[in-house]
């Protein structure tokens, strides 16, 4: 028989190891943690992960760890990693995971920052950009602790600091490391990922974040000991809460994947009860879909799309709050059964209880393409320096294109520009200095500024408008969010990405990049040949997108509409610099690489 789940009675005053120890203790012998090996999965569970934690602490403590200090890591999502982050925290150490596509200058700042002395890397990839600072005096650097043994050459290996760990332990000490832990301790360190300028470390708590925990697991019926698929970066807040601070207050079960682009087939693998992804994420699993609906008899897709309409009607009187009829709840029950079930049964998505998405506003054509499947994806908002969660649309309240309500203990308000203002226990410490110390990311009244520009409905539903810095201001002295024109450019299925300009222009420009998942399915469908870079310059393509471009423009406003544009066949991504790590997009990269493309379009 399961023990019952117990949830802290004062998140405010527990920490991580804590809720470790009451895991191994009531729900010992259920997954904890699962990572790829071979062709099956190897699995801890709670007992042995713990038991695991106790020994790399022991190996850490041994090299000369002490609480308080930052280890910075560089790991893919990979069960080292997830071990090595709980162990440090059983130290009072301070793990700082830092995103494996960093340059070597943010490298070096995030350890001049940190003062980290120690790194633990994944191999040969990594190395490159961490060894010089061994040799460099003015970095504080002083041993990399490397997991791939094969690759480590004179470094450290994780494997023999594993064995160390497992000679020394001492349960008495390790035991009364953790205990000395306070709620007000720092948990973590949390490097934002430097769209602008160099990244800054938010410190977080444990506090900060327990209490944001217990806060959503109040308005998300989550099924007890619920499995995640953990792909997305630890360097990145979701991940960290979902994928590590979850799953530990909740006894959940974490599959590491440790190639995102593997995350599609481990959902149809494990059919999980939730999915998150950032709203990149769902975009690519909806051009997925969409393609492979194209392809089906015209018949079935007829049938499809009647069942798609059922679904959102269903969807949206849920949304207003109504009870569906007894002859829509029928009519879904019955387009699920037999037509949305089993298309979704082919992604793993069929047993999907819960599906969420944040980082950057839902497209609403996306989340609307879903709610035809019958899936409500619950976009919430909420930022690094707020432990994550601040709103979130739950089953029983929500608005497609919002971002929710604020969750228990949260206050938002907009200020005189439409800046939103967030206070309650989930807003971080500060900023961490270079001399460890902290810098209040709050003003006297403890409300903290996020960027954000957005504005409250009467129903208390927060709906977000773009980044503040990066509102355009026409020469005409217009604001325009460039994510409300970008979302209008990709509702057309050609076009996957786009990037709006127009600061201190006359009029706005786009530059376009192919679906490379549906582009191909719409040519093949009109006998058009041809990989993206020849699709790019066919001219049924390019009318197509013109007309995508109009019908963009017919739904914004005179300000708002794009002139000119151009359509591009690569697609960005964090290799090539474009996006951050989160799959946000780098608005002064992309204007930076494709300056002379964007001043053309601005050349008579």
């Amino acid at each position: 028989m399961t023990t019952p789940l117990r949830l802290p009675a004062d998140p405010a005053g527990s920490t991580l190891p804590a809720l470790l120890l009451r895991n191994a203790e009531d729900h010992g012998d259920l997954p904890a943690l699962s990572w790829r090996s071979g062709e099956g999965w190897s699995t801890l569970t709670w007992r042995e992960a713990r038991r695991e934690v106790a020994v790399l602490a022991a190996g850490y403590a041994a090299l000369g760890v002490e609480p308080g200090e930052h280890v910075l890591m560089m790991l893919g999502n990979r069960p080292e990693h997830w071990l090595s982050d709980l162990a440090l925290t059983h130290l009072g150490a301070v793990p700082v995971t830092v995103y494996g596509t960093s340059a070597p200058e943010q490298v070096a700042h995030i350890v001049r920052h940190s003062g980290a002395r120690l790194a633990i890397v994944e191999g040969a990839g990594e190395l490159p950009r961490w060894e010089p600072l061994l040799a460099d005096a003015t970095a504080p650097l002083e041993r990399l602790v490397v997991v791939e043994a094969a690759e480590a050459g004179e470094h450290r290996t994780y494997g023999s600091l594993h064995a160390t760990g497992a000679r020394l332990l001492d349960p008495d000490a390790f035991e009364k490391a953790w205990r000395g832990i306070r709620p007000s301790d720092a948990l973590t360190v949390v490097y934002t990922s430097g769209t602008t300028g160099d990244p800054k470390g938010v410190r977080l708590t444990h506090r900060n974040v327990l209490v944001g925990g217990v806060a959503l697991d109040a308005v998300v019926d989550f099924p007890e000991h619920v499995g995640h698929i953990c792909y997305l970066p630890f360097a990145h807040i979701a991940e960290r809460l979902l994928g590590i601070y979850l799953p530990v207050l909740r006894a959940g079960h974490v599959y590491l994947c440790a190639d995102p682009a593997q995350v599609a087939a481990t959902a149809r693998e494990l059919h999980p009860f939730q999915f998150f992804g950032v709203p990149r994420v769902w975009e690519k699993l909806a051009a997925s879909v969409r393609g492979a609906l194209a392809g089906l008899p015209e018949e079935r897709r007829r049938a499809v799309e009647a069942a798609n309409e059922t679904a959102r009607a269903h969807v949206a009187c849920r949304e207003r709050g109504e009870q569906p009829s007894a002859q829509l709840e029928a009519a879904y029950r019955r387009a699920k059964e037999e037509v949305l079930d089993p298309l979704l049964a082919l992604a793993g998505f069929d047993r999907l209880v819960w599906t969420a998405s944040a980082s950057a506003p839902m497209p609403l054509d996306v989340a609307r393409f879903w709610a035809g499947f019958g899936l409500v994806i619950m976009d919430a908002w909420g930022l690094t320096e707020t432990s994550g969660v601040v709103t979130a649309n739950v089953p029983d309240a929500f608005r497609l294109g919002s971002v929710g309500r604020p969750l228990d203990g949260m206050e938002i308000r907009t200020a005189d520009d439409g800046e939103i203002l967030v206070r309650g226990a989930t807003v971080c410490d500060g900023y961490l200095r270079p001399d460890g110390g902290v810098d209040s990311a709050c003003d006297a009244d403890g409300w903290f500024a996020t960027g954000d520009i957005g504005r409250i409905d009467e129903d208390g539903f927060l709906w977000l408008t773009d980044r503040k810095k990066d509102m355009i201001v026409t020469s005409t002295g217009k604001n325009v969010s460039p994510a409300l024109v970008e979302n209008a450019l990709k509702e057309h299925p050609l076009i996957g990405q786009a990037f709006v300009h127009g600061d201190g222009r006359s009029y706005l420009v786009a530059l376009l990049v192919l679906d490379p998942e549906l582009a191909p399915v719409w040519a093949a469908a009109r006998g058009i040949e041809g990989d993206l870079a020849a699709l790019v310059s066919h001219p049924a393509v390019r009318e197509e997108t013109d007309r995508a471009v109009a019908a963009a423009n017919a739904r914004l406003n005179r300000t708002e509409q794009i002139k000119r544009h151009r359509l591009l066949a690569e697609e960005w991504g964090p290799g090539t610099g474009e996006l951050t790590p989160s799959l946000k997009l780098r608005r002064r990269a992309v204007l930076a690489k494709y300056q002379q493309v964007i001043d053309a379009l601005y050349t008579p």
